[in-house]
């Protein structure tokens, strides 16, 4: 059997659509499996405008209008049997506040005619170290307004543009109407870079547990994303169990291992971090609880700090089990956009962000991975990542969450220090 890299490099050569789900950076908790699949013209692809509130059909080279809430139609589409493949932008809930994507679609999903899976050895794989918190959930509540901020940097190299967004958060949680802000800005590279060579750059780069390509190369719906994610937007289980991983406190890696240490001590410590993570674990409780059984949501991990290539993390995972009057698709689209994307509460901090944010997030923020029809699914908040519409022009998205408490020469570092990865894929 060939290995995954050559086997993907023939396949995107040889068809327009096609996907890599790449378990190669894999944690235990994500799988260590590959997938690759391909569509051939009288394959099925469906994609969805937001501006337009159209879903497409895609098959035979050409196009039809099938519905106008992409959610609805994939309800329709994935039957018993089957999995589909693809990606929920920002905009794809259409009843939420965001601007739609001006260049590439809002979703795409396609249904591969075949797929080809690779295990990968888990020796060549970096474990996660999990440092549990150790005070209880009710004991971070108190914590949440006692804890002292953090020490403040200079203002070198932030934006006028990035400041006035900022403080105009300020403005608005100090009037109440968010608790946290997750505040995004885009960055866009003109390069001439092929996407396979761009993602074979980023996998090496930022290997992650929701590493993965789509390319979507049809007239008036172009897309490629190529993803190297480090958190769960969700997992539905065979036993119908919903599992979200939130990630919500982020600092770069030590240049020594004491210096390393020291940094992972100070996220798992840091009080204003950890409020963060609480309040956006108290919003998927919120959310899961509407999908799920009464009682069944819990949080089995609160804060964690998970260690990547470049960052340490604060992740907790959230989890329920679905009554047995939603679907899986329902289920996604409650949860959607993933809330440490947003803030809280979620419409209201939508409104501001919508406010704030000069350009649309586009792709980012949304969701990637799989949906079977027979419930099980599989996606990763689409962070750091790359999208372009074949144009030669790449975009990425990067920022962090934003509390009464937060420096903005602090928070616009973080953005800096998240996008520096991605960037190096270009040079």
């Amino acid at each position: 059997m060939p290995d995954p890299v050559s086997f993907f490099a023939d396949v995107a050569a040889a068809h327009r659509r096609c996907f890599w789900l790449d378990g190669g950076g894999a944690r235990e908790w994500s799988g260590r499996r590959s997938i690759i699949g391909w569509l051939d013209d009288d394959d099925v692809s469906l994609s969805f405008s937001a501006a337009r509130r159209e879903v497409r059909r895609h098959v035979g080279g050409d196009s039809e209008v099938v519905g106008d809430d992409v959610f609805a139609v994939l309800e329709a589409e994935v039957a018993a049997g089957e999995q589909w493949f693809g990606y929920l932008g920002h905009a794809a809930r259409t009843d939420l506040p965001a601007t739609p994507d001006p260049r590439l679609p809002d979703a795409v999903w396609m249904r591969p005619r075949g797929v080809r899976v690779f295990e990968h050895d888990p020796t060549s794989v970096v474990e996660v170290r999990a440092e549990r918190a150790s005070r209880p959930l009710e004991s971070e509540v108190s914590r949440l307004v006692a804890g002292a901020p953090r020490a403040s940097t200079t203002g070198a190299g932030v934006t006028d543009s990035y400041a006035a967004a900022f403080a105009r958060v300020q403005e608005h949680l100090h009037a109440g109407n968010s608790y946290e802000v997750n505040l995004t800005h885009r960055v866009s590279i003109d390069e001439d870079l092929d996407p396979v060579s761009a993602y074979l750059r980023l996998r090496a780069l930022n290997p992650a547990p929701y590493a993965g390509f789509l390319q979507h190369d049809v007239d008036g719906a172009r897309a490629w994303l190529l993803s190297s994610s480090p958190e769960r937007y969700a997992l539905v289980t065979p036993g119908r169990h919903l599992e979200t991983k939130p990630i919500k406190g982020t600092t770069p890696r030590g240049t020594t291992p004491e210096d390393d240490e020291a940094q992972r001590q100070r996220l798992a410590t840091d009080p204003k971090t950890r409020a963060e993570n609480l309040m956006i674990v108290d919003l998927l409780r919120n959310d899961l609880s509407l999908v799920c059984e009464v009682g069944s949501v819990e949080v089995p991990a609160l804060m964690e700090v998970e260690s990547y290539e470049s960052v340490h993390q604060l992740v907790s995972t959230v989890r329920g089990r679905l009554r047995d009057d939603v679907s899986t698709v329902a289920a996604l689209r409650a949860l959607f956009p993933a809330g440490s994307m947003t803030g809280a509460p979620k419409r209201r901090t939508m409104e501001v962000i919508e406010e704030v944010e000069s350009t649309p997030r586009g792709v980012y923020a949304g969701a990637f991975g799989w949906i079977s029809g027979d419930g099980p699914a599989d996606l990763g908040v689409v962070i750091r990542s790359l999208v372009t519409d074949g144009s030669g022009t790449w975009t990425l998205g990067t920022g962090g969450g934003i509390t009464v408490r937060s420096d903005v020469a602090e928070e616009w570092a973080e953005a800096g220090w998240k996008a520096e990865r991605l960037l190096r894929v270009f040079g």
